[in-house]
């Protein structure tokens, strides 16, 4: 029975846990690529399209607002970037460090090996390192998308600037998915029952927040821009004139 407790734990547990969390996350794939009305990141994409074509309505002087935006963007991802580099490093100090207490410990309640401890460790630092070069990836298209954004000709196709900020979007999300399994994983060394009720609790988390219940907002499809701002001015002139007219009259 000791041994079913310290060894097959692991073998059971931790694929289990695993696995709902790829389930979970292949049927939210599924769904944002069917219905991305229906979740969190499909609604968000469709207000950042909005958002780009919006912007570009603006004089190119005038977007200093929108780089300031990205910048922020940019600001988050770079510092997560670097936690993420920073982990990977320490979780490499330790995967070479012959000093596993914390593994061994007797609280424990699973494998306590060293090749099951290199595992963890070792699939501890894949994630991280996945989630560093997706935020580096966000970094480079918000960086993109910033240059695009503020051309003085403003001659970019929407279309161009669109995809720059929806691909540092959608790194952006796979870098947190990342580090929700690491974060996962990360349980994992104190045991295979903490990693099991981990991902089943990320799970439920997730659900509730990737779900979209409201309704995609419906912009306004004026493109023109100055077109719209000169007609304004035009119709302003006009009732300008018509009050000189009407106070000129005998």
């Amino acid at each position: 029975m000791g041994w079913w407790k310290e060894e097959k734990l692991d073998l059971i547990l931790v694929p289990v846990g695993f696995l709902i969390m790829c389930i979970y996350h292949l049927f939210l794939l599924y769904r944002y690529l069917n219905c991305p009305e229906v979740t969190a990141i499909g609604y968000e994409n469709h207000n950042k399209k909005a958002w780009v074509e919006k912007m570009l309505l603006l004089d190119a002087k005038d977007r200093g607002f929108a780089v300031a935006v990205l910048n922020g963007h940019l600001s988050a991802s770079t510092s997560l970037s670097s936690i993420s580099l920073v982990l990977c490093s320490l979780i490499g100090a330790l995967l070479g460090s012959s000093s596993n207490n914390i593994l061994t410990s007797s609280f424990i309640l699973g494998d306590t090996s060293q090749s099951t401890s290199t595992i963890k460790y070792i699939s501890i630092l894949s994630f991280f390192l996945l989630a560093f070069a997706c935020f580096v990836q966000t970094t480079r298209h918000f960086v993109h998308g910033c240059f695009l954004i503020s051309m003085p000709t403003g001659d970019v196709p929407v279309d161009c600037i669109q995809k720059a900020v929806l691909r540092g979007s959608n790194f952006w999300a796979v870098g947190l998915r990342a580090l929700y399994f690491a974060t996962t994983l990360l349980l994992w060394i104190f045991g295979p029952i903490p990693m099991f009720v981990g991902s089943v609790v990320a799970v439920v988390v997730l659900y509730c927040l990737d779900i979209n219940k409201e309704p995609m907002i419906q912009y306004s499809t004026n493109k023109t821009g100055n077109g719209g701002l000169l007609k304004r001015i035009g119709q302003e002139l006009s009732e300008v004139v018509e009050v000189f007219e009407h106070h000129g009259r005998p």
